[in-house]
C-alpha cells in the first residue's frame, strides 16, 4: 500500500498566547481529530513521562501544543472540555489518565474510534489497520519512538503527530458517509 503524507498546515503552539490562537480558531469546527504523543521510555521499572504534545486537527490544521514547554494552558482545557465540539481519537483511556497526571480537568466530547469501529464489524483497533481498512494506504510508524520532549520538532516529527490527529478525524468521517 502507499503511504499517507500529511500536506497540510502544521502549526507548532509552545506559549499560552500561541495555545489561544491556536484554540479561538479551532473552536469554529465541529469536528477536530486528536491524539497526544509521549517521550518513551525504555528502562523497565521506570516510570512513565508525563504528555509532551497534544495533537488537534481540522481538515486542514494541525496544531501541535508543546505541553512540555509551557504550563497546561486554560485554552487547551476549555477546548477538551467543550461537549459541543467533537474530538475523534483512538485509544483514549491512555491519553485522559496521562493528561490528567498532568493537569486536572473533565474531558467532554471525545469519541474513541475503538469503541466505534465495531459497529462497522472492524475487527482491527490499531490506527495504522483501521486507515489502511478504509483508505487503502499506510500510515508509517517511524517516528513513534522518538523525543516529543526535544527542543525542536522535526520535520517528520511533525507530519507523523498531525497524520495520527488528522488520520482519526477522516475515519470518523468515512465511517459516517
Amino acid at each position: 500500500m502507499p503511504p499517507v503524507n500529511f500536506n497540510k498546515q502544521i502549526v507548532v503552539a509552545d506559549t499560552p498566547e500561541e495555545a489561544e490562537n491556536a484554540v479561538n480558531y479551532l473552536s469554529q469546527f465541529p469536528l477536530l481529530g486528536f491524539d497526544t504523543e509521549t517521550r518513551p521510555v525504555f528502562q523497565k521499572g521506570r516510570a512513565s513521562n508525563g504528555t509532551a504534545l497534544v495533537q488537534v486537527a481540522s481538515d486542514d490544521v494541525c496544531v501541535l501544543f508543546r505541553l512540555n514547554r509551557m504550563p497546561f494552558p486554560p485554552a487547551l482545557e476549555r477546548l477538551l472540555s467543550d461537549p459541543n465540539i467533537l474530538k475523534i481519537g483512538l485509544s483514549l483511556r491512555d491519553d485522559y489518565h496521562s493528561l490528567n497526571r498532568r493537569y486536572k480537568f473533565t474531558p467532554q466530547g471525545f469519541i474513541d474510534l475503538q469503541q466505534l469501529v465495531t459497529n462497522y464489524g472492524i475487527e482491527e483497533m490499531s490506527l495504522q489497520k483501521i486507515y489502511a481498512l478504509l483508505f487503502h494506504k499506510r500510515i508509517t510508524k517511524g517516528q513513534r519512538t522518538s523525543n516529543w520532549e526535544a527542543c525542536e520538532l522535526s520535520e517528520a516529527q511533525q507530519k507523523y503527530a498531525a497524520l495520527d490527529a488528522w488520520a482519526c478525524l477522516k475515519i470518523y468521517k468515512k465511517l459516517c458517509r
